[in-house]
């Protein structure tokens, strides 16, 4: 027998639909594990679906974003707010609710840059101050700052029981390791210090990685094109690559740790490196210029943000060939992941 509908019927099926687009939004709004890209343009984050490559929202920050970080329960996410080394800000964003929170307000650290989250605190670059701090999200303090006296202290990465820190400071053509280090108990009480080692590498040294054994840091010096590799248990260096990248941007290992991304944002080539041989294994046109990187811990898959061409690149690991680009905003930089637990 055919049903006729009826006013009776309309609201309840309304209602279904209605309950089935808020569980559908539910869905998405709580990804298990999201891409972040900032959008440098629009002054936005945009959180990426992997598996569809589809933005599913795009949050408000601060005016000129250039790095995010999340949390480690991929609840939250923190921007930081360049402007050149003259703001002080980092903002903040709920991702399960989608919302901004109140900024962090860096004070006289101004400039942040690089960030990482480590030990459940957010550490992070002030440029302008040049130094490093760190805030604790528990008591909405920043609760430790150390200075490197270094120029353009810029990029960061935090070792994972937070005892070294390294940086590139950009105008200094230097990198510094922070290790902290025991000092003779006093009254019982054990005491912590930091002690800085400066490396000197090439000029406009910025992006760098730490490989996944830990034993060895690449930087790419923009200014003349190199790359410096650095042995951190002797904390030398041990090879200077000429490898003619004039305003290389940002540097990657791959999850394997066999090969190297480069960008720069006067070329329109990805250069890939041999970890092993330190030769140049390939380059792969993606657009005008790129800066951040981001791999797929997965293996499968790199993210480059191709600023100038306003989309972030997808980059198969295996083929090592662009598979098609994302529109998170114009020009587009840092990336991160946001995993839930």
């Amino acid at each position: 027998m055919r049903r006729k509908w009826t006013r009776s019927l309309i609201p309840g099926v309304a209602f279904a639909v209605f309950l089935c687009m808020v569980q559908l939004g539910a869905a998405q709004s709580t990804l298990r594990r999201s891409l972040l890209a900032l959008s440098k343009h629009n002054h936005t984050l945009a959180i990426v679906d992997p598996a569809t490559l589809k933005v599913i929202a795009r949050l408000p920050v601060g005016p000129d974003p250039h790095e995010v970080i999340a949390s480690s329960d991929g609840s939250k996410a923190y921007v930081s707010i360049y402007g050149g080394g003259r703001y002080h800000t980092l903002s903040v964003l709920d991702l399960v609710a989608q919302k901004a929170l109140p900024d962090i307000d860096t004070g006289a650290l101004n400039g942040p840059h690089g960030l990482a989250f480590v030990g459940e605190k957010v550490w992070f670059t002030a440029e302008g101050a040049k130094a490093v701090g760190r805030f604790d999200p528990a008591t909405s303090r920043i609760d430790w700052i150390m200075g490197t006296g270094q120029n353009r202290t810029h990029m960061l990465y935090v070792t994972e029981h937070e005892n070294q820190i390294y940086t590139t400071n950009v105008s200094s053509g230097t990198v510094s390791i922070l290790e902290k280090i025991a000092l003779p108990a006093q009254g019982g009480q054990q005491r912590m210090d930091w002690n800085q080692t400066v490396i000197p590498v090439g000029k406009g040294d910025e992006g760098f990685d730490v490989s996944p054994d830990g034993r060895e840091l690449w930087t790419a010096n923009a200014e003349d094109g190199s790359l410096s590799i650095i042995d951190l248990a002797d904390k030398k260096v041990t090879a200077t690559l000429d490898a003619n990248i004039l305003g290389s941007n940002r540097l990657k290992f791959t999850p394997d740790g066999k090969l190297v991304f480069i960008t720069s944002l006067r070329g329109g080539d990805l250069v890939i490196y041999d970890a092993a041989s330190h030769k140049e294994y390939k380059r792969v046109h993606i657009g005008h210029g790129a800066a951040g990187i981001l791999m797929d811990p997965a293996g499968a898959r790199a993210f480059v943000a191709c600023t100038p061409d306003n989309h972030v690149a997808v980059v198969d690991l295996k083929e090592l060939e662009v598979t098609g680009n994302i529109d998170v905003g114009g020009e587009p930089d840092g990336l991160a992941w946001a995993v839930r637990r």
